[in-house]
């Protein structure tokens, strides 16, 4: 775990409101990827810098016990045009700390590291978090996911 200033950047995706109380997070951001996938969303998605996938969590209601958005998307050069059913939003520029995780994605590789943070004692802001899906994630049986938690 390394910590690092992150610049400001902005995304566009499209993007479902949940939490993580009983589960739920985890069947609606995986309907999320679905979508994501199955609609070409990636395709779709206008000035984009690179076709790096990002994962956002942001608009904590307070923490991560209470609802928040999950935007799935990339990052962007502009926010001029945003496609019907998509949404935009301007992360920020931050103090994070940085986990890399490898293994296999499909075996919960990304929820497990996610479980280890909640129960961290990170001094985290609850501003916006996320997860960098790029060149190294390509291969989802032995993928390289970057996941940056905003801290104090």
């Amino acid at each position: 775990m390394s910590t690092e200033i992150v610049k400001k950047f902005q995304v566009i995706g499209i993007a479902v409101r949940t939490t993580n109380e009983n589960g739920q997070a985890a069947t609606d951001i995986q309907a999320l990827w679905n979508r994501f996938m199955q609609e070409g969303i990636l395709e779709k998605i206008p000035n984009k810098i690179d076709n790096t996938i990002y994962s956002i969590y942001t608009d904590y209601e307070k923490d991560h016990t209470k609802p928040y958005t999950t935007i799935l998307g990339c990052a962007v050069s502009s926010l001029d045009e945003i496609p019907v059913g998509m949404q935009g939003k301007i992360i920020e520029q931050s103090t994070y700390s940085k986990i890399v995780v490898r293994g296999n994605i499909f075996k919960g590789l990304v929820f497990e590291a996610w479980v280890k943070i909640w129960n961290s004692n990170l001094p985290r802001t609850f501003t916006a978090d996320y997860e960098v899906y790029g060149a190294k994630a390509q291969n989802r049986e032995d993928a390289e996911v970057e996941i940056f938690v905003a801290v104090k």
